[in-house]
């Protein structure tokens, strides 16, 4: 099942991600795919505040993944420069532990993803407008994109 979502504005973009935030639970995997510039880093600050990160979120490039202290804890991670990288940065405690996961550019480390989690891909449009497709894997997924898209 794929679920899309025309989007025009910044605005439009922060209220699906604050409202994404509101109903995500601990262990929920979220993947953010999209050219430079598409708004990964956008949306996952936008996710942070509606968790009540009060901390600046930027993205974690550099440093592969960044946590944050909010509802529920976040973890997030850029794992752009881990391309052709064998590194295992302990994918089972930071995804299966207390916080929510975000990961940018999740495709370089698909195989280390959860089974289960939902992938969004950013498309845009121009400078306001995106085109969000969000393909939920697994159920509780499903059910999430069904009340978040209400």
């Amino acid at each position: 099942m794929i679920f899309e979502k025309d989007i025009n504005t910044l605005e439009e973009t922060q209220a699906l991600a604050m409202r994404l935030a509101d109903l995500v639970e601990p262990q929920y995997t979220i993947t953010l795919e999209g050219d430079l510039g598409a708004g990964k880093t956008t949306f996952t600050q936008s996710f942070a505040k509606g968790l009540g990160v009060k901390r600046t979120v930027n993205s974690p490039t550099f440093t592969i993944m960044k946590q944050y202290v909010g509802r529920i804890p976040l973890n997030h991670l850029d794992v752009y420069r881990l391309e052709d990288s064998d590194e295992d940065l302990g994918w089972e405690e930071i995804f299966y532990g207390d916080a929510v996961t975000v990961v940018e550019w999740a495709h370089l480390i698909q195989e280390d993803l959860p089974e289960e989690r939902l992938a969004i891909e950013i498309t845009r449009i121009d400078e306001t407008k995106r085109k969000f497709v969000l393909k939920p894997i697994g159920e509780k997924y499903v059910r999430l994109c069904e009340e978040l898209l209400k």
